[in-house]
């Protein structure tokens, strides 16, 4: 069964880090863009991240740009989520899904149409 595993998440203070991680299971994800997206209680789902596959191009939110970093190794199918100065406002389950190629579904926000959604990893970021 085709499916994203995602780990890394934690319990971490104001101004930490966190290195997520998203492997692939029953696929080859170097034929993927892969997003990364958040969702806290009582918010909705927020696009994060994307890398594409190929040539690697990489987006961010306005919320995490300079702050996180995106990072794919194919070679053991797997796409990092780094993210460094975290804030409270960080703090949601984090989930990883898959489209054929650029990142297109994420930036025109059709995320219903990314493949393999995971199970999500919690971020808790508290003093």
């Amino acid at each position: 069964q085709e499916q994203f595993v995602e780990s890394g998440g934690g319990l971490v203070r104001p101004g930490g880090s966190l290195r997520l991680s998203c492997a692939a299971s029953g696929f080859d994800l170097e034929y993927y863009a892969i997003g990364w997206f958040r969702q806290a209680p009582g918010k909705e789902r927020e696009g994060v991240s994307c890398i594409s596959s190929m040539d690697g191009e990489t987006y961010y939110s306005d919320s995490v740009k300079g702050r996180f970093t995106i990072s794919r190794d194919d070679d053991k199918n797997t796409v990092y989520l780094q993210m460094n100065n975290l804030k409270p406002e960080d703090m949601a389950t984090y989930y990883c899904a898959a489209e054929v190629g650029g990142c297109y579904f994420y930036n025109v926000g059709q995320w219903d149409d990314l493949y393999y959604w995971g199970q999500g990893t919690q971020v808790t970021v508290s003093s």
